[in-house]
């Protein structure tokens, strides 16, 4: 099977019969003969994929790194909280919340610009033919347009945003969204959303959890792809969620329309999660050298970065998260008469809640 590509191939696109259009905004991908949504540069990077995991099962004969997705807590809030606030007449944090996930898609952008060090000095096997020696030869590139859209066409970014304004009737303003990104602290005010570069160095060099012979540029490359996939992987969570909430003609507008959308979406975030699989496997297998020449086995570095990540999604991501979220739901209802017995309700539906020492989770 072929396994070495060119970044002109891994960024073809399949020809389609019918273009998306998604709020009058031509987005990626398209219908073919049969009108089966095709998601963007998948022509070559889907068969590529399958040809790196085919080749590393035959090499190392190990399973990828994944994580089940029952491992992950339900979307907070949950179908039913959300559907309740709408029916009661405050969609406002079901708003917040498709906002909030389209911007942050938006941000998917910067990985385009992450720091790739030479990797075929960092393992003492070789890469050539891996998803590792393609992350900057066009893998990380299909990506960033995945995410926020490439050129005259949108992406992500502009696919959520198109479900929420058909669902809510174009509910918010440019600087209304500004404004509610600044409130949940996801984009300072006057910010525009992007890190200092020396700053976020300096941070992670603070955090390190590999010996400092590691070069830290290749640490920090492998945090941001695990932390990437544990978002991709409890992202199927949120799709399923808004694909539940959005296509109940009951309550928001546009004929399941919006729910197709997000579908949409999450086909699109398949390959995603397959190269981030396929390449930190094929890291945790190969035997890493220090700028020393000191050899390090790849489990090890895999394992240390992989469980702080884990637990830190788990945990303290978590929780600010279902922070963020409730400020939210609490600030539609600023001023409500009934406010007090409406957020007691809210609570009722969830599966999680606030209480004395954080947050808890409630039996059904």
């Amino acid at each position: 099977m072929q396994v070495d590509f060119t970044e002109t191939e891994l960024l073809a696109t399949h020809p389609v019969e019918e273009p998306l259009v998604a709020g009058g905004v031509r987005c990626h991908g398209g219908f073919d003969q049969t009108g089966t949504y095709v998601s963007p540069r998948t022509l070559h990077r889907g068969p590529a994929i399958r040809a790196w995991q085919h080749q590393h099962s035959e090499q190392f004969g190990t399973d990828l790194l994944d994580i089940p997705l029952d491992t992950w807590p339900e979307h907070y809030p949950s179908v039913a909280q959300a559907s309740w606030l709408i029916a009661s007449g405050v969609p406002e944090p079901v708003i917040t919340t498709l906002t909030r996930i389209g911007t942050v898609e938006g941000f998917g952008s910067m990985i385009r610009h992450s720091a790739i060090p030479d990797l075929t000095r960092s393992f003492a096997e070789e890469i050539n033919g891996t998803a590792t020696a393609h992350l900057g030869r066009g893998l990380y590139e299909a990506h960033a347009r995945d995410e926020a859209g490439f050129e005259h066409e949108g992406g992500h970014r502009q696919m959520w945003f198109a479900a929420r304004d058909i669902a809510f009737d174009d509910p918010v303003t440019e600087d209304e969204t500004e404004t509610m990104l600044a409130r949940m602290g996801i984009v300072p005010a006057g910010s525009s959303g992007i890190p200092d570069r020396d700053q976020a160095r300096r941070m992670s060099a603070e955090r390190r959890v590999l010996p400092d012979d590691i070069d830290l540029d290749l640490e920090v490359l492998v945090e941001r792809m695990v932390r990437l996939l544990l978002i991709e992987i409890s992202a199927f969570h949120t799709f399923a969620w808004a694909e539940e909430v959005l296509a109940d003609n009951g309550l928001v507008a546009g004929e399941g329309e919006a729910a197709r959308l997000v579908s949409y979406v999450r086909a699109d975030e398949t390959p995603h999660v397959e190269y981030l699989k396929t390449t930190l496997s094929e890291m945790r297998d190969r035997t890493w050298i220090g700028q020393s020449g000191r050899r390090y086995p790849g489990t090890a570095m895999i394992g240390a970065i992989w469980n702080r990540a884990v637990a830190e999604s788990l945990g303290v991501r978590r929780e600010q998260t279902l922070d963020v979220t409730l400020r939210e739901v609490v600030y539609a209802l600023d001023g409500h008469p009934r406010r007090d017995d409406l957020l007691d309700e809210f609570h009722a539906r969830g599966s999680v809640r606030p209480g004395p020492a954080g947050w808890e989770t409630v039996s059904a």
